[in-house]
């Protein structure tokens, strides 16, 4: 029977190739934007999950309050033996300590006054585990110089170097405020740049050794948040949200200063965006049935009209029309399934070379706050492939339905004189 349809669409064209066509070109859009979106999606997460979320995040309550302030002054100090019962309880989590700060940066002239001042947003890790320095891709994002090697050295983003017309191993001065509200203030040696691809932190990024700064800000043995890191680097939602219910029924007791855990999806609203994305990938494959459903629904009334010989010939040959009818479907899974691979191995050569070449948007995120990365690759994901063709066979049926319902207006007997003339 699968051979007499193929047969039959081969030989007769105008009831194919048409909507192939269509089936293809849907199914490739579905497919390679599914792509887009989990390559934006992981671009978004993994940017976020190493400058600002981690998939946990250890803090104190009331910092969790003002997160979006930074306050470290209601962060942790003297937090050693603490880190170790973390460490024992969740022994699969790679924590490590961050210092987020906001101070001025003031560069001195030859005779030591002030030539030129900047805002910058201070980032303090431990850059002597390699581990952090991998995380952050430092010797990838590196432009010149080098990494802090020795203390009160610091690197900068590119941007602001060149705007403060410095040179490497220039001596700058940071200008803040200690952990407790004191005036604080150190020399420090630019030695090195980078720029990460994140507009957000490259217009005024400053990056510095985690015990330098613990000195500067007068936090011993402190941070102002801990990152934890599931095992294999990927996120994974439902083992952190049991990780987080455990941690906070044990630990934390309702004290403004106690540890509060949060996951990944509870910062920067990326539990919402995360839904929207879904939802939106869910509309876009419901619009695709209902628009390419009837386009296939007229294109199918004019292949029936076309048919109407064919049809008469075979009702009085004895055929049902629910037989009939039931071809028509059989016909149009057929169509779908052909058109819906076809796009689907298109979409899978764009996929491929967009995963490798990239979309560069860094015109457009030059003044975004978004953590996202300037170069978004597509992801290759089998189950996007799958999901993408569903919606071109269900088209296919859905126009079939409609426009083969044609055959139960017409009369058997007026079928008879459209086969007759």
């Amino acid at each position: 029977m699968l051979k007499f349809i193929l047969k039959g669409l081969l030989r007769d064209r105008s009831r194919s190739f048409f909507p192939i066509l269509i089936v293809t070109a849907g199914v490739m859009v579905i497919v390679f934007m599914a792509s887009y979106l989990d390559g934006f999606v992981r671009s978004m997460l993994n940017q976020n999950a190493r400058f600002e979320t981690g998939h946990l995040k250890i803090v104190t309550n009331a910092y969790a309050e003002n997160i979006s302030q930074k306050p470290y002054d209601l962060g942790f100090i003297d937090m050693g033996d603490e880190m170790d019962d973390w460490k024992k309880d969740f022994p699969g989590i790679r924590w490590t300590p961050r210092i987020y700060f906001g101070a001025l940066l003031d560069v001195p002239d030859s005779i030591g006054e002030t030539r030129e001042q900047g805002n910058v947003f201070g980032l303090a890790v431990d850059l002597k585990d390699e581990t952090v320095v991998d995380d952050f891709r430092l010797q990838e994002s590196l432009v010149r110089g080098r990494l802090p090697q020795k203390p009160n050295e610091i690197i900068l983003s590119e941007t602001l170097f060149d705007k403060l017309g410095l040179a490497l191993n220039s001596t700058v001065t940071l200008l803040g405020s200690s952990f407790f509200g004191a005036m604080s203030f150190a020399n420090f040696s630019v030695c090195g740049t980078v720029t990460f691809g994140v507009e957000a932190i490259d217009r005024s990024g400053l990056i510095a050794d985690i015990e330098d700064v613990r000195t500067f800000l007068d936090m011993q043995d402190g941070a102002s948040e801990y990152f934890g890191y599931l095992p294999g680097g990927e996120y994974d939602d439902e083992t952190v949200q049991n990780i987080k219910q455990q941690f906070n029924a044990k630990y934390n007791l309702g004290d403004e200063f106690d540890p509060v855990m949060l996951a990944l999806t509870d910062q920067n609203d990326l539990g919402f965006l995360l839904l929207y994305m879904k939802f939106a990938m869910a509309l876009i494959s419901f619009v695709f049935v209902i628009i390419i459903g009837i386009v296939l629904w007229n294109a199918g009334l004019m292949n029936g009209i076309r048919r109407y010989g064919e049809f008469g010939l075979r009702l009085a040959m004895g055929e049902s029309k629910g037989h009939l009818y039931g071809w028509l479907l059989i016909e149009s899974l057929v169509i779908g399934i052909i058109g819906s691979v076809i796009g689907a191995a298109l979409s899978i050569v764009a996929v491929l070379y967009f995963k490798d070449k990239g979309f560069n948007f860094s015109a457009i995120l030059k003044d975004t706050s978004m953590m996202v990365e300037n170069v978004i690759y597509t992801t290759l994901n089998w189950k996007n492939v799958l999901l993408g063709m569903l919606p071109g066979i269900m088209a296919t049926i859905l126009g079939a339905l409609l426009a083969g319902l044609g055959i139960f207006r017409r009369k058997t007997s007026q079928l008879f004189k459209e086969l007759e003339t």
